[in-house]
């Protein structure tokens, strides 16, 4: 007897899981440390002992990866390990300047004071990617809190991407291979990582969960919100990148359907007024909230987080970065094409499969574009993960090879219950729906 989908959906999930017990630790960023106090103080942990326990992680990560290199390098390989040290240099590096804040008064917010209060106020404002943490760091204790809580997020993420390929009609391989590609490409690896991308690309992958439904006639315009409003707690910015890009493509269809003599349709419609309620009042409740502006990241981008005085033309040298960002990004990925060929492949298939749908992914997907253009770091590369999500979702409707023919409406009124015209699909799969755009 043939495994259901969701049997196969929970296998893929727990063998990504298996496989990440080879890299327990060693993937923490800056930001994590961050995060991590953040969590501790909302399980109750003072700011003393939220900053001790981010620091013994933090550095043991580092101790351990300092290891794992000096092991396979061809040069040093025989002399002492330089681990320990590492270790105990970065603790006393952080206890002292962390130590020096806490005396010097620096005790407001949750997060421990890492940084100046002007650079910690940007992660105060992120309080869900902590509360997701906090019960894991509670329960299992740091180290193994955090690497239990990226399985779970990444987890939730292939199975995301499965859903939406199977609400876009794909045969059920099809969508299994959307989940597969979710783990092994940068989604994956970014999910793991103890930072708030992985939350985000999943409530991403659950906004474009709430479209394909709504453009196939159900009502899962709350999901939309829903998702838009969870994202919101996780980083603000990014729910306003995807409530803006997503009205976009909703005004894009409409008006290329109006240009072509047929309705917008009910579904964009909805999600046009979902998507720009949800941009509108995200600008309003951080103003109200005071969160920090783009002109205070403008000058954490430009003075190395607050390190160095403010500079006094920011706008004029963030566009001298911004071109030569994108001249080097671009030179940099002619000379290793894949992803340029995997981000068209996927739009391609996307855009032939389902056009309406293939848009909504592309507005998702341009929020990664939008998050590094706002913070032109050639280093950093994790802030275009979102564009990975169009090979994720669109090389499984690429591979996708059916022909199709009309199916009979299904409310006898000679309509779809969507607001497109709704199709069956015959393959060597069987009958699949399937959604176009005329």
């Amino acid at each position: 007897m043939r495994a259901r989908p969701a049997a196969w959906v929970l296998f893929l999930a727990a063998l990504f899981g298996c496989l990440q017990l080879a890299n327990v630790t060693g993937r923490d960023t800056p930001d994590s440390r961050n995060y991590l106090s953040y969590a501790l103080a909302l399980g109750g942990a003072d700011k003393s002992e939220a900053a001790g326990r981010s620091i013994a992680y933090l550095c043991a990560s580092r101790g351990e990866t300092a290891s794992r290199d000096h092991s396979v390098d061809v040069r040093r390989f025989r002399a002492r390990d330089p681990g320990p040290g590492v270790r105990a240099q970065c603790r006393r590096h952080y206890e002292r300047s962390v130590g020096a804040r806490l005396d010097a008064g620096q005790t407001s917010g949750w997060t421990a004071p890492f940084m100046s209060e002007r650079f910690m106020r940007i992660f105060e404002v992120r309080p869900g990617y902590p509360l997701l943490l906090m019960p894991f760091v509670t329960l299992l204790g740091v180290t193994w809190g955090l690497w239990a809580a990226g399985v779970c997020v990444a987890a939730a993420g292939g199975a995301l991407v499965f859903l939406v390929l199977r609400t876009v009609g794909v045969p059920v391989p099809a969508a299994l291979t959307g989940q597969v590609l979710y783990y092994v490409l940068p989604t994956g690896t970014t999910a793991m990582r103890p930072m708030a991308e992985g939350t985000m690309t999943a409530l991403t992958l659950s906004a474009l969960l709430g479209c394909a439904l709504v453009l196939r006639g159900r009502r899962a315009g709350p999901l939309v919100a829903l998702s838009l409003a969870l994202l919101f707690t996780v980083k603000h910015s990014q729910a306003l990148f995807l409530a803006v890009c997503l009205a976009g493509a909703c005004a894009l269809i409409g008006v290329h359907r109006r240009r072509s003599g047929r309705p917008a349709g009910d579904g964009v419609r909805t999600l046009l007024k979902v998507t720009a309620g949800a941009a509108v009042g995200t600008v309003l409740l951080a103003r109200l909230l005071r969160y920090p502006s783009e002109s205070d990241s403008l000058q954490d981008l430009l003075t190395d987080h607050f390190l160095r005085p403010d500079r006094e033309r920011p706008w004029r040298e963030f566009t001298q970065l911004e071109v030569n960002f994108w001249v080097e990004w671009l030179r940099r990925q002619l000379l290793e094409p894949l992803f340029l060929v995997l981000v068209g492949g996927g739009a391609f298939g996307a855009l032939r499969r389902w056009p309406a749908f293939g848009v909504l992914l592309l507005g998702a997907a341009g929020t990664g574009v939008l998050s590094i253009a706002a913070h032109p770091d050639i280093a950093i590369d994790r802030l275009m993960v979102m564009v990975w999500l169009v090979p994720v979702v669109g090389v499984p409707l690429l591979l996708t090879n059916e022909e199709f023919r009309p199916r009979r409406p299904r409310d006898g009124t000679g309509r779809g219950g969507g607001d497109e015209r709704n199709y069956s699909t015959t393959s060597s799969t069987g009958m699949l729906p399937r959604v176009a755009l005329e």
